[in-house]
């Protein structure tokens, strides 16, 4: 009887998450609505961008000062940038409310709508291998969220673990900075939505901290600081996205920024706020491995995308207007 009562209080301490905070529970809503702006949003961003370059012409290593003036002017554009707007407000007040490795790995369920929503676009039925690595994306994220809203908790940022993500972040955007100017005119979509991703996931971490101290009163030299660098890593991650827009489908860009993105920021979670610090083994584990599938079925979802896949002709597969 004792056994079953430690055993009971053993479990019951564990489960710190949604038991010690059932506000975290909000986050999950407010992250799923997010992803439906950040899927519409991408959708009409891509147009935009796709329009201007047939207008002011293609080009090679990145878009141009005068094609990102031009985008200004695109009402997709400016529509799917306003929709974008709503979805990392919709984020921020996620991160208000729950833990990063909650809210940010929900990110992928956009890559689903987005991979329909352009399917129904551009005409395209989904393939079978498609909807297997759907259900793959989506029962991974499901597992993941479901173990993180019982385990996640929160701490204090200490200024150490501040500096340490912030001295991470300007070796990033340096490394990147050097390989653009290095390699641009042969990059490809790849490495603007990895960059993208990588610091993005940053943006989703130093937001969190910024939200963090701005509800406990903790705003000073380094909380600007952490604003400075939050809002200089959305700008180059901005022209990253807008750059891989032009040389790959709205699809394959959300299925990188969703992949990379949720990884950068849970690692960053996991490793140096300690967000799993209650967790147990069994728990970390199943991380990892619910992890390990969402990333297969996104994986296999950029592989057998059925507008590339039509595209390079790969395997046949039936079109929007067959039949008609």
């Amino acid at each position: 009887m004792i056994v079953a009562d430690v055993s009971l209080g053993d479990v019951t301490d564990e489960l710190v998450g949604i038991f010690r905070d059932p506000r975290i529970l909000l986050g999950i809503p407010l992250a799923l609505l997010g992803a439906v702006f950040m899927s519409f949003g991408a959708q009409y961003q891509h147009r935009g961008v796709v329009k201007v370059e047939r207008l002011k012409g293609k080009t090679t290593g990145g878009l141009t000062g005068g094609q990102m003036v031009a985008l200004l002017r695109r009402p997709s554009w400016v529509a799917g940038t306003v929709m974008l707007g709503l979805a990392i407000g919709c984020q921020l007040a996620a991160l208000s409310v729950a833990p990063l490795i909650l809210v940010q790995p929900l990110g992928a369920i956009a890559l689903v709508i987005t991979t329909l929503l352009n399917a129904r676009l551009s005409g395209h039925k989904p393939t079978r291998q498609s909807i297997i690595a759907i259900v793959a994306c989506v029962g991974g994220i499901f597992i993941f969220v479901m173990i993180a809203a019982f385990f996640a908790t929160e701490h204090a940022v200490t200024s150490r673990e501040l500096l340490i993500i912030l001295g991470i972040l300007a070796v990033v955007l340096v490394a990147f900075a050097i390989l653009w100017v290095w390699l641009r005119r042969r990059m490809r979509a790849l490495f603007y939505i990895t960059a993208a991703g990588v610091i993005y996931g940053f943006v989703a971490t130093l937001a969190k901290v910024v939200i963090s101290r701005i509800q406990s009163g903790d705003f000073e030299w380094l909380t600007m600081l952490c604003v400075v660098a939050l809002l200089a890593a959305v700008a180059i991650g901005a022209y990253f996205v807008q750059t891989a827009y032009s040389v790959g489908p709205p699809d394959l860009v959300i299925a990188g920024l969703t992949v990379i993105d949720p990884l950068v920021a849970v690692l960053i979670g996991l490793l140096v706020l300690g967000e799993a610090s209650t967790a147990p083994v069994w728990a970390l584990l199943g991380f990892a491995v619910a992890g390990a599938i969402a990333v297969w079925g996104v994986i296999q979802l950029t592989r057998h995308h059925p507008q590339m896949v039509s595209e390079s002709q790969e395997i046949p597969i039936p079109r929007g207007s067959d039949g008609d």
